[in-house]
């Protein structure tokens, strides 16, 4: 049997506990579904010190070794994250000792990834100069506020930059080791252990940490909050400014005026927004033909729906699914929207 791959994950007091647990159980559960003549995985925890350490949740991890004891060659290091409680916001958590360690780690590391905030940690080492990354959206404006030499996009749940990998907050984690898989040993290992984990495998790394409804925060109960609400469960239907004020028993001009106020954006913009949303997801997850694509999603024709993700997404609904559908082809990498083949780039999840 081969040597199965050295997975190693930095934990630091206070870490979030879900950041470290849920990769290391992904690669638990891969290596017992890979097959003979496959190398699974074997997760170690790396500390300060061996031993106990508390993590954010109360729960105490068990550290395998120090860090001064990891020798030799990694094949996946994960930095994991912890936000803490400051000034009426939130810190992401810096500890010095990993920031230290990683300098050294790193070149003998083949894949080094954060999850989580623990991009402020692979940022402190000056891993993610000139790359771009992503972390919880909760720290991404301070990611890039702090570190301008990084390309920070808040929006993706994971991105991979050649040999480096960021993903957003914690579940996200379990997406990009997922990937990982993967790309060490095909889709249908992946799929597997997604399934055995009773996992939603069907997440790329360019979806969104937000679906539109749920980015928006408009008090419940009020006539713009009732209308999204409608609006996303009658996405075919007539949808124009009027037909929307009807609908809200208000003038086209109040309407509009009420709902940037609560939503940031314009009635009709919205309204798009949900339909390539909705797109998105037939052409990550069916078969359907363009036509039928646009007129499920309420985008209508495929002239709409071209232009629709032309203007939201920079690129065509053919490129977008040959990029997202479910399942791509074993190790498929490329940059998105538009860009080269090669890294940085953004590597669907199985």
């Amino acid at each position: 049997m081969p040597a199965p791959r050295r997975v190693v994950i930095v934990a630091f007091p206070g870490v979030d506990l879900l950041d470290v647990t849920g990769p290391a159980e992904v690669f638990s559960v891969a290596s017992g579904i890979t097959g003979e003549g496959r190398p699974g995985y074997r997760v170690q925890i790396a500390a300060a010190r061996a031993g106990e350490l508390p993590t954010s949740s109360g729960v105490r991890l068990v550290a395998d070794v120090a860090l001064a004891e990891v020798r030799g060659r990694v094949d996946t290091l994960l930095v994991p994250g912890a936000i803490s409680p400051a000034d009426g916001g939130v810190e992401p958590v810096v500890d010095t000792a990993v920031v230290e360690w990683l300098r050294t780690a790193v070149p003998r590391t083949r894949r080094t990834a954060s999850v989580c905030a623990g991009a402020h940690v692979l940022a402190a080492a000056g891993l993610l100069d000139g790359l771009p990354a992503t972390t919880h959206w909760l720290t991404a404006e301070r990611l890039a506020a702090d570190h301008p030499r990084i390309a920070v996009d808040p929006d993706p749940i994971f991105i991979r930059a050649g040999r480096v990998w960021t993903c957003a907050g914690m579940t996200s984690g379990m997406d990009m080791a997922l990937a990982m898989v993967a790309e060490d040993h095909g889709q249908a290992p992946a799929l597997a252990t997604a399934r055995a984990m009773v996992m939603y495998v069907k997440r790329p790394g360019g979806q969104s940490q937000f679906s539109v409804p749920l980015s928006i925060h408009a008090p419940r109960g009020d006539r713009i909050e009732e209308l999204r609400r409608w609006i996303a469960d009658h996405l075919t239907d007539e949808l124009s400014a009027e037909a929307l004020a009807e609908r809200a028993h208000l003038s086209v001009r109040h309407l509009a005026r009420l709902f940037r106020q609560r939503t940031g954006t314009t009635p009709a913009s919205y309204v798009e927004a949900l339909r390539v949303e909705a797109a998105r997801r037939l052409l990550e997850e069916t078969d359907r033909g363009l036509p039928e694509v646009a007129t499920a999603s309420g985008l209508g024709s495929v002239e709409t729906l071209h232009r629709a993700f032309r203007r939201r997404l920079a690129t065509t609904p053919t490129e977008y699914r040959r990029r997202f559908r479910f399942p791509p082809a074993a190790g498929t990498a490329g940059a998105f929207p538009g860009g080269p083949a090669s890294p940085p780039d953004r590597t669907p999840t199985p």
